[in-house]
C-alpha cells in the first residue's frame, strides 16, 4: 500500500515538473521588416501618396556610373486606369523627393532633391505640377549672389506650412575646408501661377558686420582730413616764423647801416673842427 501511494505522488511531481515553464529556454524576438533591396540598374526608389490610388514613384537609374543617370517619375492612377511616365536626365544623386500643393489649386507638385557628387555638394531641385496625368516642369530659383556667400552645399529642404523650405550652414570665405558654420541661412519658397518665387526668412550677421565697418573707413578718412590740416597749419605757422624772422634781421640790418652812417657823419664833424 505505501509502495502505491509512494509511485502515487512521484507520478503526480513528475506530471507538475514536466508541465512548469522553464524560465531559462529563451523566446525568438520576430525579425524586423527590411526594406526591400533596390535592384540594379536602380539606385533610388520612393514611393508618394498624393490621394486614394493616385501614386508617384520617384526612381534614379543607370548603369556604368554611379554619377551620371537618369530619373524617372511614374504616375499611377488606379481609378482612373492611367499611367504615365516623367524622366529627366541625372548628375550626382536624389537625395529626397516630397510633394506639396503650394498654390492650392488642387494639382499636386512633385519635388526631386539632388546633390552633386563633387565636393561642392551643391543642391539642384528639380520640380513637376501635375495636373490629371499631364506633368509640367517649374523652374527652379537659383541662388543669389548675396545667397551663395558662404553657401558649401549639404542643403536640408523640408516641407512647412505649405511652403518649401531650404536650410544650409554658412561658412566664413576663408575657411575652405568648411570645418566650422558661422551661421544658417533659411529660404522659403512659394509658387504663384506659374512660378516660384524665393523668400530669405533668416538675417544675415554677415551683412550687419560689413554695414558696421562702413563708419569705420569714414572715421579714418576725417582722422586723415585732420591730420592734413593740422600738417597745413603747422606749414602756415613755419612760413610766419619764418618771415617774422627774416623781417627782424632786416629791420636789425637797418639799425645797424643807420648807426655806422651816424658815426661816419659825426667823424667828418670833428674833422672839420680841427
Amino acid at each position: 500500500m505505501k509502495k502505491c501511494v509512494m509511485l502515487f505522488w512521484s507520478g503526480v511531481l513528475g506530471i507538475a515538473a514536466c508541465n512548469r515553464p522553464d524560465t531559462q529556454q529563451t523566446i525568438a524576438a520576430p525579425s524586423a521588416a527590411q526594406a526591400p533591396k533596390i535592384m540594379a540598374p536602380f539606385r533610388y526608389q520612393k514611393t508618394i501618396e498624393v490621394a486614394p490610388g493616385k501614386y508617384y514613384d520617384v526612381l534614379a537609374w543607370g548603369r556604368g556610373s554611379e554619377t551620371m543617370g537618369a530619373f524617372e517619375i511614374l504616375r499611377s492612377d488606379s481609378s482612373s486606369m492611367k499611367y504615365t511616365t516623367t524622366t529627366g536626365d541625372l548628375e550626382g544623386k536624389i537625395v529626397d523627393a516630397m510633394n506639396s500643393d503650394m498654390d492650392t489649386d488642387g494639382n499636386p507638385e512633385i519635388f526631386i532633391h539632388t546633390q552633386a557628387a563633387d565636393s561642392t555638394n551643391a543642391a539642384k531641385i528639380f520640380a513637376f505640377e501635375y495636373n490629371d496625368d499631364k506633368a509640367r516642369q517649374l523652374d527652379f530659383p537659383k541662388l543669389t549672389r548675396s545667397q551663395r556667400k558662404g553657401y558649401r552645399g549639404n542643403d536640408n529642404f523640408f516641407m512647412k506650412d505649405g511652403s518649401l523650405m531650404r536650410e544650409f550652414d554658412v561658412y566664413d570665405e576663408n575657411d575652405t575646408l568648411a570645418k566650422k558654420p558661422i551661421q544658417k541661412r533659411l529660404i522659403q519658397y512659394s509658387l504663384r501661377g506659374n512660378s516660384i518665387s524665393a523668400e530669405q526668412i533668416s538675417k544675415d550677421s554677415t551683412s550687419t558686420t560689413s554695414a558696421a565697418a562702413v563708419p569705420a573707413k569714414k572715421e579714418s578718412s576725417s582722422s586723415s582730413n585732420n591730420s592734413s590740416t593740422r600738417s597745413s597749419s603747422s606749414s602756415r605757422n613755419e612760413r610766419s616764423s619764418s618771415s617774422r624772422r627774416h623781417s627782424t634781421s632786416h629791420s636789425s640790418s637797418r639799425k645797424e647801416r643807420s648807426k655806422r652812417s651816424s658815426k661816419k657823419e659825426t667823424s667828418k664833424k670833428k674833422r672839420r673842427r680841427h
